[in-house]
């Protein structure tokens, strides 16, 4: 074991000869930014950077591995800050997860001002690298075990990420289907202006040692051109605010030329989208599509603002596709920002669920969860019977945290506990419980009734999201995630209070596999709402949380046999 020296989450791990833990996958990368680095203003190009934060990824990645890599996607990348000529750049890239043969690679870059000592961040991304075998059998990556506190978490809602990524294209698709667009503009400027074609010829220097051309490199040249594109609609020089999610479809080497495309797709208030589209090819063959990236551009004015920008007029067929692709993205991107970016502890009780934010909710939803079992400062309050209560007091906010051990199959118990309509069976304040919108397999939404907390008071009632998944590897739990929603179907009843539900829900971990026997927590984040059901509890005045639980337990064992699979008929 190795103690952790201080008293917070982000204390250092002492080995056992004495040194301090660091994480074996950490590179860290850091630069003083040259003229030749930067741009008119004297700030530090984004197409520099990305280059600086692919190949450090890529050497974390590669130590993970022990083989060559190559990126495969990143995840958005929202700039904060600029960085100017002579201050330094530190990035820091350590792997998260690894699976078969991919593995996600967290990058931070922070900027350092040598004259005043300051430090500020600047971006976070989150890159997928898939390992190269040299030889003719298939890589399969050593999995990671985390440490800290930190890696706990990243190592944990990794899994969720990645779910979110393979559905990506799906979101688009399923968005533009659903979505109704607003008419387009009549007085514009032509889309056409902003075209812009190059080309690159890839040399070595842009290469890594397998001769494939670096990710961060074919990003930098693709930021170029956007960047044109862009000045050439507002004659200015705009700032890149942020790139949307994008992955390398396929490979490129030393030897080809490769073609950057970019237009402005449309414009909004104060921002534009510009798409860029990378194709490469070497003599005659036929023109291979390497990537495409939307990136989104602002005019900042002379006190930093951003300016308002003129509307545009796309042009016909493919152009009114990207014109209204374009503002799909954009609400994509503001559900992404908004749901996912910002601290889960400063998400709203209920967001208003809707087709096309569920992917974003359902992982803020599990996220939520993962961070809140994560937390290392939980203290035992009460035991009774094998049931334990903890509590956790942090950011004005008490948590509790129900602990038991039950022998029943860890996929049997996550089935029982995942379907909420037979809560009511065990848990006294469940009084009712429907299913109202069936998402999918792995969400559903519920609409809850609970009694009055006083005599002759109102009964409350809940719109739920529950999440749940099962596990991404071995060692991995159960996940039950449960928050609430807003549905314009279900508003609020007169004579029935609305409750909220901020985070809560089950995991699930098998103790024994050879006797059925699983750990299971329970967790609430409580709010006003809340804290009426459970304040005797955690004041030690009742035993009710230990009487819940047993009939939980008691629940579990009677129906401990049956099917552990999820099925739409259990929907």
């Amino acid at each position: 074991t190795m103690p952790l020296r201080g008293g917070n989450e982000s204390a250092e791990l002492i080995m056992e000869d004495g040194g301090v833990y660091r994480n074996p996958t950490e590179v860290k990368m850091s630069q003083i930014v040259l003229p030749c680095h930067a741009n008119h203003r004297k700030e530090l190009s984004v197409g520099q950077l990305l280059k600086w934060m692919d190949s450090t990824a890529c050497l974390s990645a590669e130590r993970h591995a022990g083989c060559s890599c190559v990126t495969a996607s990143v995840d958005d990348i929202h700039f904060e800050r600029t960085i100017g000529v002579g201050q330094v750049v530190n990035i820091q890239a350590k792997v998260n997860r690894a699976f078969n043969t991919s593995m996600e690679v967290g990058i931070v870059a922070s900027c350092e001002d040598l004259y005043s000592n300051s430090h500020w961040t600047v971006c976070q991304a989150f890159a997928t690298f898939v390992a190269r075998s040299t030889g003719t059998e298939k890589v399969h990556l050593k999995q990671l075990v985390p440490r800290t506190h930190r890696e706990q978490v990243e190592y944990s809602v990794a899994a969720e990420r990645r779910r979110m990524r393979l559905i990506h294209i799906d979101t688009m698709k399923d968005l533009l289907n659903s979505t109704s667009f607003q008419n387009l503009n009549t007085i514009e400027l032509p889309a056409e202006r902003t075209r812009v074609e190059s080309v690159e010829l890839v040399l070595p220097p842009h290469a890594n040692h397998q001769v494939s051309t670096f990710g961060g490199q074919i990003m930098a040249w693709m930021e170029n051109v956007a960047t044109i594109a862009a000045s050439r609609l507002c004659n200015a020089h705009p700032t890149l605010r942020t790139i949307d999610m994008f992955h390398f479809r396929g490979p490129s080497q030393v030897g080809d030329r490769l073609i950057l495309k970019a237009i402005v797709n449309n414009t909004f208030k104060n921002s534009m989208e510009v798409g860029v589209c990378a194709e490469a090819y070497q003599g005659e063959e036929p023109l291979r599509h390497i990537n495409s990236a939307f990136m989104t551009f602002e005019v900042l004015d002379e006190e930093g603002s951003p300016r308002p920008l003129p509307p545009i007029c796309p042009e016909p067929k493919d152009g009114k596709r990207r014109y209204q692709e374009a503002i799909a993205r954009k609400k994509i991107r503001l559900d992404r920002k908004y749901i996912i970016s910002c601290k889960y502890t400063e998400m709203p009780l209920s967001v208003p669920w809707d087709p096309t934010n569920q992917v974003y909710l359902s992982y803020n939803n599990v996220f939520a969860l993962k961070m809140l079992a994560a937390r290392n400062k939980w203290v035992l309050s009460s035991k009774k019977n094998n049931v334990k209560l903890y509590t956790l007091e942090e950011n004005q906010t008490l948590s509790f945290r129900v602990e038991a051990e039950v022998k029943v199959p860890a996929a049997r118990a996550f089935l029982l506990l995942s379907d909420l309509s037979r809560r009511p069976e065990w848990d006294k304040h469940y009084k009712q419980c429907e299913l109202i919108v069936p998402v999918d397999e792995d969400d559903l939404i519920y609409r809850v009734l609970t009694p009055s907390v006083s005599e002759g008071g109102k009964v409350q009632d809940f719109i739920l999201l529950a999440s749940r998944r099962p596990p991404c590897d071995d060692g991995d739990p159960y996940v039950v995630a449960l928050r609430s929603v807003t549905l314009p179907t279900h508003p609020p009843i007169d004579d029935i209070n609305r409750g909220e539900v901020f985070c809560a829900g089950f995991t699930i971990y098998e103790v024994s596999e050879s006797v059925s026997k699983v750990r299971i927590n329970y967790y609430n984040q409580t709010n006003p709402g809340v804290l009426p059901y459970i304040a005797t509890d955690i004041a030690g005045l009742s035993s009710s949380f230990c009487s819940t639980f047993l009939s939980c337990n008691k629940f579990l064992l009677e129906n401990r046999t049956g099917p552990s699979v999820i099925s739409n008929a259990a929907m």
